[in-house]
């Protein structure tokens, strides 16, 4: 075991990551990340409103993007940030959310939610499921559809929302149309130095699976959790009825090949609408390469109105 992967030490590592990207923005006077994703995309106007969404482990905050329609009680869209489950970063989707709610047509609620080290699995899949059944239940009072609904995420935010889907699978609910899975981690019972990319210097480095895996997981037991591990030989459960899947993924991501496993386990339940691998690209890159997003943004905003609408 690396020193990185030591609970106590990746907590240590976390904080200091969490506390130096705070600075970084307070320095930059408001010309840091957030001022930049709020720039791109220009012709998908900012149209927002924040909210506070009560659950058992937190209060949320959470981002409402409004869609450039009239229409009554339109659908909506939870998104979840990545960051490996460890750095609030949830302004860096706002150019995905705004191209949702224009392109897609939906309302749009960027979570916020609880990060590890402060608040370990289980407590960010747990909060991230209520936010959606919430959600779900609220429709009528905040304006939005709760009976057309679809959920989302980026990197880690993929990975809570494949918790999300498998709780509302065995809790009964909500009924959920689509599931996009970006880049997702769905395997975190295998530990990053024994998997593989296709470059030799991928995205995610061996130091940051240590730290954000240990981080949110700090006990090695719980990582095969079906919450957690979807991916790993581990989880055999029946996952008929699970709701329908959008899975994407880049060629030389070295969580690709788990992003794989499941997609293909989702296939065999009748689950997988899509299987798409993003070529030449790494985990995390809409984030520089405006081309490549606006060409995957927007496959994955006609799959969340095809959804909303079917």
């Amino acid at each position: 075991m690396s020193l990185l992967a030591r609970p106590a030490v990746a907590a240590f590592v976390a904080k200091a990551l969490q506390r130096m990207t705070t600075m970084a923005d307070r320095r930059s006077g408001g010309r840091g990340s957030a001022a930049a994703s709020h720039a791109r995309f220009p012709e998908f106007p900012r149209n927002v409103r924040e909210l506070t969404i009560p659950t058992s482990v937190a209060p949320a905050r959470a981002v409402v993007y409004l869609p450039g329609t009239d229409a009554p009680a339109p659908p909506v869209h939870v998104n979840f940030h990545g960051g490996g489950y460890v750095m609030a970063l949830t302004e860096l989707d706002d150019p995905l959310c705004r191209f949702l709610a224009a392109e897609a047509g939906v309302v749009v609620i960027n979570v916020d939610y609880v990060v590890a080290p402060q608040h370990p699995f289980p407590a960010p899949a747990r909060q991230a499921y209520e936010v959606v059944r919430w959600v779900a239940e609220q429709g009528a009072e905040h304006g939005w559809d709760g009976g057309r609904l679809s959920i989302g995420g980026q990197s880690a935010g993929g990975g809570l929302a494949a918790a999300v889907a498998r709780q509302a699978m065995e809790e009964g609910g909500p009924s959920i149309t689509l599931q996009v899975l970006h880049y997702p981690p769905l395997d975190l019972a295998t530990g990053i130095r024994n998997k593989r990319a296709a470059v030799p210097k991928p995205m995610l480095r061996p130091w940051m699976g240590d730290v954000f895996d240990s981080s949110y997981v700090p006990d090695v037991r719980l990582r095969r959790d079906r919450l957690v591990s979807p991916a790993h030989p581990s989880d055999t459960a029946d996952l008929k009825g699970i709701a329908p899947a959008l899975v994407i993924t880049a060629a030389h991501d070295v969580l690709r090949a788990e992003a794989e496993r499941y997609a293909e386990r989702l296939r065999e339940a009748g689950a997988l609408v899509g299987y798409h691998v993003v070529a030449g690209a790494d985990h995390g890159y809409d984030g520089k390469d405006d081309a490549r997003a606006r060409e995957v943004y927007a496959l994955i905003a006609r799959e969340v109105r095809g959804a909303a609408s079917g």
